[in-house]
């Protein structure tokens, strides 16, 4: 007997690590699939020759599938269709247009298959989250080791194109020169123009790659079956999902969240430009780079993470991580010293871990395990969503406003996401009471903020 429970806690041991394995390999693919077309985007629209209209179209198309995703696809997902099935055919679909991104050079079919990939990419980060959450024992323990494979995953997209956008015709043969000389050359020579163009295309080719994998390997994922309507539960997920708003303390939390996604969109639209200005001098094929030191810092951050909501709770963590804006804002504005602007990235850690990624544990603690997904969706509306399509609009026309003969005065427009993170930092600080104890709440349950 006591054999044969032995051999049982084994095997169940190995099933274990082989679920986590195959999770974290999942957020990998997730995450590196996002984070291999996205920095280098902003700058490489306008290389095609695109007006900031068109660029902020195209850019807008992942904020609305976030619309949708919230309205339509979790819904389904949730209701309908098992999680991993929908992962694999979404991915699929999605991989497939993006690819196809590397050579298109005209603004509709740029924008439609830019569209075609969002609609399908972006409800998959809540089915993946989902999928994380329902396999996983303790999930506020456990989701920041599994999730930070994720951050791992966009960072290992970003390192590559430190060689592949390198201008190898200015580097001398490996061997004519020092060793040390031909890397520094081969490090800091970046490509310009046409040259850099060309070498962005690879980026939605790497970022296409990735989705056919994360295809393939979604149909080995755990089976996380549809949760059917039954009687006494809300027919639309995000309906449910949005009844949870009449409670106080998450709808300041939905509120916050807007503003937060709004200041981090910022960082996207201006950091890699800046980094490039005669400012900071950052060589182009270095920007990618420079901005994943966040995500490595994000590394330790996601660890820690179920640490940091144990000992400082909720409410404490959230405001971290916004202030970690404000204070990554507020040195590039103030203090534009090279090496200050690269190592300040390191915040980005913070301000991801702290809040975004806490917000998607504190949704899965407290919203009806029925609407898990949509529940994720109605944030990632906000994240994904509301408030970089506001910021798409809203942080290119302040660099409008603060233009300096050709360049932008950086010390003026970054003063703005900086004020905004801190007053929604005090806000949430002060307005932000979630219930102490650990149990998800009713959709239509009255408030219980303490």
């Amino acid at each position: 007997m006591g054999l044969t429970a032995s051999v049982l806690c084994r095997s169940l041991t190995f099933m274990n690590k082989a679920v986590r394995i195959k999770l974290s390999a999942m957020m990998f693919l997730e995450f590196f699939i996002w984070g291999a077309w996205l920095p280098l985007i902003f700058g490489y629209l306008p290389s095609l020759g695109f007006t900031s209209l068109q660029a902020g179209l195209i850019l807008n198309a992942f904020a609305l599938a976030s619309f949708t995703a919230m309205f339509f696809s979790a819904q389904f997902a949730d209701r309908n269709f098992a999680a991993e099935k929908f992962l694999a055919v979404s991915q699929l679909i999605g991989g497939i247009s993006i690819i196809l991104l590397a050579w298109t050079h005209s603004f509709w079919p740029f924008f439609l298959l830019m569209l075609i990939h969002s609609l399908f990419y972006v409800p998959t980060i809540s089915i993946t989250n989902s999928i994380a959450f329902t396999s996983l024992k303790d999930p506020q323990k456990d989701f920041g080791p599994i999730r930070l494979w994720g951050t791992i995953g966009w960072i290992a997209a970003s390192w590559p194109f430190v060689f592949i956008l390198a201008d190898w015709a200015q580097v001398p043969a490996l061997g004519s020169v020092p060793f040390t000389e031909w890397l520094g050359k081969a490090l800091g020579t970046s490509k310009t123009g046409a040259a850099l163009q060309h070498g962005t295309t690879y980026t939605f080719i790497a970022a296409g790659i990735a989705s056919l994998l994360q295809a393939a390997l979604s149909l080995t994922l755990p089976h996380t079956p549809p949760r059917r309507v039954s009687e006494g539960v809300e027919k639309f997920a995000w309906l449910e999902a949005m009844k949870l708003l009449k409670n106080p303390f998450v709808f300041v939390l939905f509120i916050v969240t807007f503003f937060d996604a709004a200041v981090h969109q910022c960082y996207f639209i201006w950091t890699g430009t800046f980094l490039q200005s005669k400012a900071v001098g950052i060589p182009g094929n270095w920007v990618m780079p420079v901005m994943s030191i966040g995500q490595i810092a994000e590394i330790g951050t996601m660890a820690i993470l179920g640490f940091a909501l144990k000992r400082l709770g909720w409410r404490k963590t959230m405001v971290l991580g916004i202030l970690g804006h404000a204070i990554r804002f507020g040195i590039f504005a103030l203090a534009p010293i090279p090496a200050l602007v690269v190592a300040i990235n390191i915040l980005h850690g913070m301000c991801y871990a702290f809040f975004f990624a806490t917000v998607y544990v504190f949704v899965d603690e407290f919203f009806p395990k029925d609407a898990r997904s949509s529940a994720q969706g109605l944030f990632n509306f906000l994240i994904l969503g509301l408030g970089p399509f506001v910021g798409n609009f809203l942080w290119p026309k302040l660099g409008d406003i603060f233009k300096s003969g050709d360049d932008v005065a950086f010390n003026q427009l970054f003063l703005v996401p900086a004020g905004v993170a801190l007053a929604a930092a005090v806000f949430l600080f002060i307005a932000f009471r979630p219930p102490v104890k650990r149990e998800p709440l009713p959709a239509t349950q009255a408030a219980v903020a303490a």
